[in-house]
């Protein structure tokens, strides 16, 4: 376990969901860089920017977005851009990075020839979870490199009881069809942790890919499908630019006639803080997921932005 004499003193955070963890481990004075997307809690946006991203995308709409994402990667270039000047004048003793994601945050390759890039090699610590077990491990190991393990433990042993308490509380209850939608158009499913996160919060999602990436979606199939539930949640977007997208979903064809729309079921969430950012809001986020499922069973006590529920025509 490390000691408080050889932890990390200047840590640079290339991961919003690490940030998270690195303030809930009470490090938040220890935090010297940040990436553009590294928006909570309320400090981190005073931190140092590093990362930013290389390719623009305000103002387009969700397919002209997956179009130059796609075009980019398909290139091989990255979505982000390192400031390395900065980064060697930070001189971090710890980078917390991820190699899961090549839309989500700097990864593989890119880390390497950052790493390379500065004077005093840093410690570079991965987290790459696929499913939530991971993400808890991930905040034990982050905990472990930072001398915080207990304050680690016990975060980690409280997130498992709310989860518990959710699993158990549904037990009894009918899952009703679920459909996670992680982009609009194209349309993508649900993956990695999210499709857990639904399968906890009592619902059943037949078109996500549990511990695997989303990936595309015919309409047809989400037709076929049928949801009774029906969760709008792009990835990484923010809440009321992800409501605005509803008009988008009201236009596809068969939408209305879908129980979740009929029924009132349709709702868009705050993703980047609940399910996109594999980070300590999750437990929030499989809670909130219990109350849109079965509200008589569970009420929502988080921030009442968290979601909206969309209109029925």
């Amino acid at each position: 376990m490390a000691t408080a004499s050889a932890s990390p003193q200047r840590i640079v955070s290339f991961l919003p969901s690490a940030t998270e963890m690195i303030y809930a481990l009470g490090l938040g004075d220890r935090l010297v860089g940040v990436t553009h997307e590294c928006d909570y809690p309320e400090e981190a946006r005073s931190k140092p920017v590093v990362i930013r991203p290389a390719l623009p995308l305000e103002g387009l709409s969700p397919r002209e977005v997956d179009e130059r994402v796609s075009a980019r990667l398909h290139d091989g270039k990255s979505l982000y851009q390192a400031d390395e000047a900065l980064l060697r004048r930070l001189s971090p003793d710890l980078i917390v990075a991820q190699n899961l994601c090549q839309v989500c945050a700097p990864s593989g390759n890119e880390m390497t020839q950052v790493v390379r890039a500065l004077p005093h090699a840093p410690k570079v610590l991965w987290q790459t979870p696929h499913n939530l077990e991971e993400v808890l491990a991930n905040f034990q190991e982050l905990g472990d490199a930072t001398g915080r393990a207990e304050e680690a433990r016990a975060i980690v042993a409280d997130a498992r009881q709310r989860i518990a308490r959710v699993r158990d509380g549904v037990k009894a209850l009918q899952p009703p069809r679920v459909f996670m939608m992680e982009w609009i158009d194209p349309v993508f499913c649900a993956g990695h942790w999210v499709p857990e996160m639904v399968e906890i919060a009592g619902g059943h999602d037949g078109l996500a890919r549990p511990g695997e990436f989303s990936f595309r979606v015919p309409w047809k199939d989400v037709l076929r499908w049928d949801p009774q539930v029906l969760v709008l949640s792009p990835c990484s977007v923010p809440l009321q630019e992800a409501i605005g997208q509803w008009e988008l979903l009201r236009k596809m064809p068969g939408t209305q006639d879908l129980p979740a729309v009929r029924e009132g079921r349709t709702f868009v969430v705050d993703s980047g803080a609940y399910f996109s950012r594999p980070g300590p809001r999750l437990t929030l986020g499989i809670e909130l997921l219990a109350h849109l499922f079965h509200p008589d069973q569970f009420a929502w006590k988080g921030p009442r932005e968290a979601f909206v529920r969309l209109p029925t025509s």
